[in-house]
């Protein structure tokens, strides 16, 4: 895409959440407002800004919650709910943490003309620049080597999907908000570890189906129910390589996805005498939560 028409494509998001700014706004509704896939509105926003979509919103909420508290004579629960924020609490943290001050105490200050905030006010890198060098400095990773046994792959297949946002679009999602397949792995017994998002190597792709796909590890004897829609592959035993970030705000899961991929683009397991090795297993994502950290996985074997 060119620059011009990428820039084009964030100016319409960024008016669209301005419109809506007072309603819920989804990546799907951001997605189908300029014509792209999900993921990548996600991506093409952020390398535009230097901000992900979800972090954009909320500040631009914070910052028009910030006028409203001056001009509104409205209590701080209500204009928290004005602005999408699910507690008085939520919102009151969130106000604190970007302005460094209360929300009440904000109110009751005396009004100069026309007040406005600074964007700046809240913290945020000045420039793409600027945040890609913060994000250098500050993301570490750390890794380890582990041991998979020859096993099983329980899976659903989608028709194009490449990534966790086409995949979702296709196969739809559930209350919890993850795909409906991801409800039914974890249900799953006998399951080595817990599901997973896998891009398959080429030779697991089917004709007529994407890379991505929702799965669990089985135990290679398993000869349990395989559910409607759902099918097992084999998995020779390898090594797997795990790439774990810093642990995050969950709301901020898409900038810790980011920093991790861009730490691994420059991790070279050579240095450590191993190669990848894309073609006997998977790359893998666990599922993002901010306690730990996100989670990568890939399949490596020694350098010949």
């Amino acid at each position: 895409m060119a620059d011009t028409s990428a820039q084009l494509a964030v100016e319409q998001i960024k008016q669209y959440i301005h419109t809506h700014l007072h309603e819920p706004i989804s990546l799907i509704q951001l997605a189908k407002h300029v014509g792209y896939s999900m993921y990548h509105v996600a991506h093409l926003f952020k390398d535009e800004t230097g901000l992900a979509p979800f972090e954009y919103i909320r500040r631009q909420r914070l910052v028009a919650s910030a006028h409203a508290l001056r001009k509104q004579k409205k209590r701080i629960i209500d204009i928290a709910f004005d602005h999408q924020f699910a507690s008085h609490e939520g919102y009151t943290r969130a106000f604190s943490k970007a302005f460094g001050i209360h929300p009440k105490r904000f109110s009751k200050l005396p009004k100069p003309n026309d007040w406005l905030i600074p964007y700046q006010t809240i913290h945020h890198p000045q420039s793409k620049k600027e945040h890609n060098e913060m994000t250098q400095k500050t993301a570490i990773i750390f890794t380890q080597i582990v041991e998979r046994p020859k096993r099983k792959l329980l899976l659903k297949r989608a028709v194009q999907a490449a990534d966790y946002f086409s995949y979702c679009e296709e196969v739809g999602c559930a209350l919890s908000g993850q795909s409906k397949p991801w409800e039914i792995l974890t249900q799953i017994k006998e399951a080595l570890n817990e599901p997973a998002g896998c891009w398959l190597p080429k030779q697991m792709i089917k004709e007529g189906t994407g890379a991505y796909v929702h799965a669990v590890e089985l135990p290679f004897d398993y000869t349990g129910e395989v559910p409607e829609g759902f099918e097992i592959i084999d998995l020779e035993a390898c090594k797997m390589l795990v790439f774990q970030g810093e642990p995050y705000d969950d709301e901020h899961y898409d900038e810790a996805i980011g920093a991790l991929w861009e730490r691994i683009e420059k991790f070279n397991p050579e240095v450590y005498g191993y190669t990848y090795d894309f073609d006997i297993a998977p790359r893998m994502q666990l599922e993002p939560q901010g306690w730990r950290g996100y989670i990568e996985l890939y399949p490596i074997r020694l350098k010949q």
